[in-house]
């Protein structure tokens, strides 16, 4: 089993708790279970999107919970039966549990399944008061939005 050691980083960051701890746990999971298999795909500059391969599962067998920083999907195996007897079961029909830590401001904008494909769109949203301000100097009180927001502008110039 391999080990990470963020002790020097620990002593030197203030507020980084929950990414070392995150990264630590990721590493004694191991990341055994590889079911179902997904892909993680940057689409644009805050926006991304979760694949996963879960073929022979419906919308009601899935579970999409978004809590917090974490995204769960759960798929709830079923019970069918077959007709005949099976000579080869290749076909996974497993439950699973598959879980995906999200960034702050992160949130689900879509899902769909599709073609045995479960897609599920995430955008991210910073609040505007998490934006980077210009803080003008002298008399003039306002904040001025540093991507050149219009209505702060207005505010500025207004004062």
């Amino acid at each position: 089993m391999s080990r990470l050691d963020f002790t020097p980083y620990r002593r030197s960051t203030v507020g980084f708790d929950r990414l070392f701890d995150m990264l630590e746990s990721q590493v004694r999971q191991g990341g055994n279970d590889n079911y179902p298999p997904f892909n993680i795909e940057k689409r644009g500059e805050d926006e991304y999107r979760i694949t996963l391969a879960i073929a022979g599962f419906r919308p009601e067998d899935l579970d999409i919970t978004a809590q917090q920083n974490l995204l769960t999907v759960t798929g709830k195996k079923r019970d069918e039966s077959v007709e005949g007897e099976m000579l080869h079961v290749g076909i996974a029909n497993r439950g699973f549990e598959r879980r995906f830590e999200l960034a702050d401001y992160v949130r689900v904008a879509n899902a769909d399944l599709s073609d045995g494909l479960l897609v599920i769109d995430l955008v991210r949203e910073v609040p505007d008061a998490m934006k980077p301000k210009k803080i003008l100097i002298g008399d003039q009180k306002q904040l001025k939005m540093v991507d050149g927001d219009k209505a702060n502008e207005k505010d500025a110039d207004a004062a």
